[in-house]
């Protein structure tokens, strides 16, 4: 059941876009991890299989609880472990794709020359007698 309670709190913070990006939770992944904007989304996307991964704990824990013989608490407990783990890996897989479907962000040109076309860069670069380069 507590499995189930941090998993269902961690894909909550995730649908609700309030999951920071840590080093132990939410969806991990190279392309999730790329920027704060990416990681957000990844995690609002598995957020809600998350949520239903770590609901599936709570019932098979309390199911457990509640089972009169020790073999349907067993069976409880490794039932709701796979069904918990099935949905939020899946969810994490969901997450990973939208990353990766997200475009990266364009770098910010650099002050002064990194983004006019003036030429003055290249006159500065080589001097004001630009003959025989580039074949002029």
């Amino acid at each position: 059941m507590l499995a189930g309670l941090l998993i269902a709190a961690v894909g909550y913070l995730g649908l609700r876009e309030r999951l920071p990006r840590n080093r132990f939770f939410g969806v991990r992944t190279s392309a999730a991890l790329r920027d704060d904007e990416t990681f957000r989304l990844a995690n609002r996307v598995a957020g809600l299989p998350t949520m239903v991964g770590g609901l599936v704990g709570i019932v098979a824990g309390a199911a457990g609880l509640l089972m009169p013989y020790t073999g349907g608490l067993v069976a409880a407990v490794i039932i709701g472990l796979v069904g918990l783990l099935a949905i939020t890996v899946g969810g994490g897989m969901l997450g990973h794709r939208a990353a990766l479907a997200l475009p990266a962000a364009k770098p910010e040109p650099s002050a002064g020359c990194g983004s006019c076309v003036c030429g003055n860069c290249f006159k500065t670069s080589v001097g004001t007698d630009v003959a025989g380069v580039g074949g002029e």
